[in-house]
């Protein structure tokens, strides 16, 4: 439930009509690839997590399999990324409630907001675990109430209309009205949309059974998310004319759920989905915050941050490496009410180019996992990605290919502007903090004490055999 609440959001309920106003009905094209994708991505780390169910999770992978740098780079990136996700979603929260009380200060439905995801986090995993499952739950239940009603609109009809039938994906300018290169600009939009599959791996430290949790979330997310999101798109692409739902703003009202929900008659249908959307951001900068203390944590295990980030609480929370990953709510505030048109731009840009960087790091790091294993006869994970390693191969360049694409797309190329310089930050400040921990890597470095019990007992019998 976590992984398919991080990947279910504000992406699915409001941003599908960016993507629909540039392909129409070949969006659902674009779904499925953008899928298939990230399910790649979703096995390739469920492979790795179930080996070396650990803290940082694929941050800790990098830095084993590819190096000390790809470790700080990962994990570095991905907490910044996480941090300005956790502070737009509570900003996003304070928005939405203002839909039934407008006069609320934004100000303070975002601290109120804050202080509750930030309460959440510093208990016990077992409650984080707990409100992260029901968030999930009501986004879940939101998208089937809305599955069985798109079925009944479009096959059965209700009493107060006929069925629609299907002639919606074929009106207007045709299956494709825009063409390769409508269906191409979709992509860059849909996968924004799972972002936040990655999030089940960085579980797997605090799961009771990891080999058997892991796996089963995957095989689970995998089926979910292609029934959620390629029938959903279906289903709104079959019921409202394309053209009616390509909206590219931000109102509730936009939103192609509540034009469906509209559609049938539903009273109070903004009023729904905007408790959904509600929940959808509570929920997102819940699990954010969450990956982003055990980022900072695993950094601080490798010396990469300061000591005193990675202490735990006796609950085994990681509370200061918490108050530091907040710091995203605060910038966003104060961002979004002083320079909302430039600086949260460029914030937004280092999130989607550091997201990005950080899949491609991800199934970099899964080649080179395969390829250290087999060449060490170390035995393979229970959970294997078919196809691989050229499944691997194909997505990294699927992603790289999104990455360059930001660069000519209104919009979206503070993706660049931001992110490169954001990079190079980066980079030089793991030379600068190399160079102090050099022949340091920190507690946990799981290949080289794998590859070194599995040579144990051949070490053993040879110094029996006075070898």
């Amino acid at each position: 439930m976590i992984g398919l609440g991080g990947a279910i959001g504000t992406g699915l309920f409001l941003g599908s009509g960016l993507a629909i106003s540039q392909a129409g009905p070949a969006t659902i094209i674009a779904y499925i690839i953008c899928g298939l994708v990230a399910l790649v991505v979703a096995w390739a780390l469920a492979e790795m997590a179930v080996v070396h169910p650990t803290a940082g999770a694929f941050g800790v992978f990098a830095h084993a399999y590819i190096g000390r740098w790809a470790g700080f780079v990962v994990r570095w990136t991905y907490w910044a990324v996480l941090c300005i996700a956790v502070g737009g979603e509570v900003v996003a929260a304070g928005i939405y409630i203002r839909f039934w009380w407008p006069e609320i200060p934004l100000w303070l439905s975002t601290v109120a907001f804050s202080a509750a995801v930030l309460a959440v986090n510093a208990g016990a995993v077992k409650n984080f675990g707990k409100v992260e499952y029901w968030f999930s739950m009501i986004k879940v239940s939101a998208v089937v109430a809305f599955l069985l009603l798109g079925v009944a609109l479009i096959f059965f009809g209700l009493p107060s209309q006929p069925p629609v039938g299907v002639s919606n994906l074929v009106t207007n300018g045709g299956f494709m009205p825009n063409g390769i290169q409508g269906l191409l600009l979709a992509m860059v939009f849909v996968i924004f949309s799972f972002l936040g599959t990655e999030v089940v791996s960085v579980t797997a430290a605090e799961s009771e059974n990891p080999v058997r949790d892991v796996v089963r979330a995957t095989k689970s997310m995998a089926f979910r998310l292609g029934l959620f999101y390629i029938v959903s798109i279906t289903i709104v692409l079959a019921v409202v004319p394309w053209t009616q739902t390509a909206q590219v703003g931000s109102d509730i009202a936009a939103s192609p759920f509540v034009m469906v929900f509209s559609a049938a008659g539903i009273p109070a249908a903004a009023g729904i989905m905007n408790f959904v959307v509600l929940t959808a951001a509570l929920s997102a900068a819940n699990a954010n915050l969450y990956v982003a203390s055990r980022m900072m944590h695993s950094l601080a295990a490798h010396n990469y941050a300061p000591k005193w980030t990675g202490k735990l609480t006796q609950r085994g929370a990681p509370i200061r490496a918490l108050v530091i990953s907040s710091i995203g709510l605060l910038i966003a505030s104060v961002v979004s009410l002083v320079a909302a048109d430039t600086a949260y731009l460029a914030l937004f840009g280092v999130s989607v180019f550091g997201a990005l960087v950080v899949w491609i790091l991800i199934l970099v790091t899964h080649l080179r996992f395969r390829v250290l294993r087999e060449r060490h006869n170390l035995p393979a994970s229970p959970a294997r990605l078919k196809g691989a390693p050229v499944t691997t191969v194909l997505a990294i360049l699927f992603v790289a290919s999104i990455l360059a694409s930001t660069l000519f797309i209104d919009g979206l190329t503070w993706a660049w502007i931001a992110g490169l310089p954001f990079l190079a930050l980066v980079l030089g400040a793991y030379f600068y903090v190399d160079k102090r921990t050099e022949g340091s890597i920190g507690r946990y470095d799981p290949l080289a004490e794998e590859i070194k019990n599995a040579n144990a007992p051949a070490h053993a019998d040879a110094m029996a055999a006075g070898k």
